[in-house]
Parts: C-alpha cells; sequence; structure tokens
C-alpha cells in the first residue's frame, strides 16, 4: 500500500451539503465522495465526524490514484482505513505488554524493598 504522510491522509474536503439533522427520527444526512446518505444512530456528531472521516479518506485514495471508480475508491479507502486500525491495535497491544512488564518489574523492585525493611527490623 503506498504510504503518504499523516498529515496529506486525514485532510477531508468538506461536503458540499452542509450535514442535516433530522430530530424526530435521530438520522443525519451526510455526504462522503458527493453521494448523500441518510445514517441513523445515538449520536450525530460523531456519526457526522466518521462520514467527513472517510470522504477524506476516499479523496485521498482518488487523488493518490487513477482510479475513478467509485466502488473501487470505497475499498481502498476501507483497506487504507482497516490498516490504520489495525497499526493502531498492535500498538495498543504492544505498550499493554511493556505496561504489565513495566508492572511485574515494579512488584518485584517493591518486593524486595519490603523484605529487606523486615529484616533489618
Amino acid at each position: 500500500m503506498n504510504r503518504k504522510p499523516a498529515q496529506e491522509l486525514q485532510m477531508a474536503t468538506m461536503p458540499k451539503e452542509t450535514p442535516v439533522r433530522d430530530a424526530k427520527n435521530s438520522s443525519v444526512r451526510v455526504e462522503i465522495f458527493d453521494q448523500a446518505y441518510n445514517l441513523r444512530g445515538s449520536d450525530a456528531e460523531y456519526i457526522i465526524k466518521l462520514a467527513e472521516y472517510v470522504d477524506g479518506k476516499m479523496r485521498a485514495v482518488a487523488d493518490a490514484t487513477a482510479t475513478v471508480d467509485t466502488m473501487r475508491l470505497a475499498v481502498l479507502a476501507a483497506l487504507n482505513i482497516a490498516d490504520e486500525y489495525h497499526m493502531l491495535k498492535r500498538q495498543a497491544e504492544s505498550g499493554n505488554l511493556d505496561y504489565a512488564k513495566r508492572a511485574h518489574r515494579l512488584s518485584d523492585i517493591l518486593d524486595e524493598v519490603l523484605e529487606d525493611e523486615s529484616h533489618k527490623k
């Protein structure tokens, strides 16, 4: 996968239409890659942010490739998003292991200190 600098890939263009919220059925109208969608959810602001993110990814892929097929762009954008997700997940998992190792090491040190203190008495 071609990797672009994070700033370049995350820059989203604003949709042509402003997202519209329908309070009576909790739906929000968003635009992703010039296509309007009515989406439902409990948090309209979150849905709008997600839609803007997906729109930005699709536009970044469109700019980086010669592909004009919307379905192909959507799949490539989905692969980029999945790649980001798995990289962050891996980082979080390795970070958790580092914390567990550090906690174990600190526990061992504390045990040694407490043992030394008990011998001094």
